[in-house]
């Protein structure tokens, strides 16, 4: 069999070398003969910029003038807007706004990672007309993206081929840069419209091929119950990295189809060891009626918007008999995967949506009892990937090994909960774990933060960057103050 690289490898043996974003603080000689680290922007200048927005612009200009704290000031300046600085490319295509999104070093787009990246800014398009246009035509690329195939997680900017275009799977045509299943993956463009028909009002983006790439969407999340058959998709790939592949011949671990929906992969391309994961299928109860509610109020069908209630209430219902674990020390928590025969995995993945996320993508409560269990789960030696070190502490995942945290499930603990010391001891952790580049990074290793991996990832800067603004907005005087 051949043997192929993981992508974290991939990345390593040359995709890092597309990150110029690992720059560390310019140092300069005061007048004094001292040697004085000065914190200087490291966003790219303003004509290698991808995309400018008045509206972001002011909120960092006003944003900054509310942080005291020096270094997280600058790295705000620096992450809050990396996606549009960066990884955009938007153009007018047959009248029609169109918008392709890159991670970031790898030139790919990410339904899940081009929709979080562009989320941030959705307050702000009622007030810049071309930010609104960049986001309605992210909308319409990824309709067109689902519509190519519902089962791919990435595409690529045109039918270009792949490195992953030897994997094993049904459909790999060359405009996918990867086909890995994840309930994910149709989950954030429905997040996307719904938030942004709610911010603006445009209806425009709800087309035809919109209608018809959720007409799909729905679809696969029911072909994915697998109550007839194992449904139209597998995967395998030719690898050393068990992750990376699925067992049973691609169809993955056996399930007992109990209204939950399977995904064979999480959302951080990781295989699913028991099929139905937990926070995918909250997300996918949640997305499905948001769908409902455009389905009604936009295009006037009932019978589809109906359809899509009547999923919602029986996944939900699947997850609250199916999807909780008696835990022998937390008490009744969220398991991360079940598989419907009674078996369950009790650990959270820090890429959203994971358990830590419920509240932040709107299924339940941050002050749900379950939630609460669960929550104390993840941040604990419970969670068999919590890492705890001389540079911090927080959720990791097999994606990139043991002892590795990502900034992302700290800035995720922050999001949900209201207690301003917790949010504050989160801030102070995310400005010290930079590894001094003014950036977050994928993960860093919890001994020691300046070994960290990708140096340029758009979704976890971004997302610092509504934190921040989340900060400022209800805790003023976090960050009024020197962390």
């Amino acid at each position: 069999m051949k043997n192929k690289m993981s992508r974290r490898q991939f990345l390593k043996a040359g995709g890092l070398a597309l990150a110029a974003m690992a720059i560390r603080p310019s140092s300069v000689f005061s007048s004094f003969g001292e040697l004085e680290q000065k914190y200087i922007s490291l966003r790219p200048s303003e004509d290698k910029r991808c995309f400018t927005s008045k509206a972001v612009e002011a909120a960092i200009a006003e944003g900054k003038k509310k942080i005291k704290d020096e270094k997280l000031r600058w790295m705000f300046e620096n992450c809050f807007p990396n996606t549009l600085d960066t990884t955009i490319r938007h153009k007018m295509k047959e009248g029609r706004p169109d918008t392709f999104v890159i991670t970031g070093d790898i030139d790919a787009m990410w339904l899940r990672d081009s929709s979080a990246q562009v989320w941030p800014y959705l307050p702000l398009t009622k007030e810049d007309n071309e930010l609104q246009l960049l986001v309605a035509g992210l909308i319409n690329r990824q309709a067109k993206c689902i519509l190519i195939d519902p089962y791919a997680n990435a595409f690529n900017d045109g039918p270009l081929g792949s490195y992953w275009e030897t994997d094993h799977t049904q459909h790999m045509v060359k405009e996918l840069h990867e086909r890995k299943w994840e309930v994910d993956s149709l989950c954030y463009p429905i997040r996307l419209a719904y938030h942004y028909w709610q911010q603006t009002g445009d209806t425009l983006v709800f087309g035809a091929d919109w209608h018809e790439a959720m007409t799909l969407v729905v679809r696969t999340f029911r072909e994915q119950q697998r109550k007839e058959n194992l449904g139209p998709y597998s995967f395998t790939r030719d690898c050393d990295r068990p992750t990376d592949s699925q067992i049973n011949n691609g169809w993955g671990a056996p399930v007992k189809p109990v209204g939950l929906i399977v995904s064979s992969f999480r959302p951080s391309d990781d295989a699913t060891q028991y099929g139905f994961l937990i926070p995918s299928n909250m997300f996918a109860v949640v997305s499905l009626r948001q769908l409902a509610e455009i389905e009604h109020k936009v295009y006037k069908n009932e019978a589809f918007a109906g359809e899509c209630t009547v999923l919602a209430d029986e996944v939900d219902a699947a997850i609250r008999k199916y999807g909780t674990f008696n835990h022998p020390t937390c008490g009744r928590i969220y398991a991360f995967e079940v598989d419907g025969f009674g078996n369950a995995l009790c650990m959270d993945d820090a890429n959203v949506p994971s358990l830590l996320s419920a509240p932040y993508l709107g299924y339940c409560s941050s002050k749900d009892a379950i939630y609460q269990n669960t929550r104390k789960m993840i941040w604990s030696d419970n969670n068999p990937y919590f890492f705890k070190g001389k540079a911090g502490e927080g959720v990791g995942g097999p994606h990139v090994g043991l002892n590795y945290i990502w900034p992302m499930s700290i800035i995720m603990k922050a999001f949900t909960t209201d207690n301003p010391g917790e949010i504050r001891a989160c801030l102070k952790q995310l400005r010290d774990t930079d590894g001094e580049t003014g950036f977050m990074h994928e993960s860093f290793n919890s001994e020691n933060a300046a070994d960290f991996t990708r140096s340029w990832f758009a979704w976890a800067n971004t997302l610092f960057g509504e934190l921040i603004l989340k900060a400022i907005r209800e805790y003023p005087n976090l960050l009024s103050q020197t962390l």
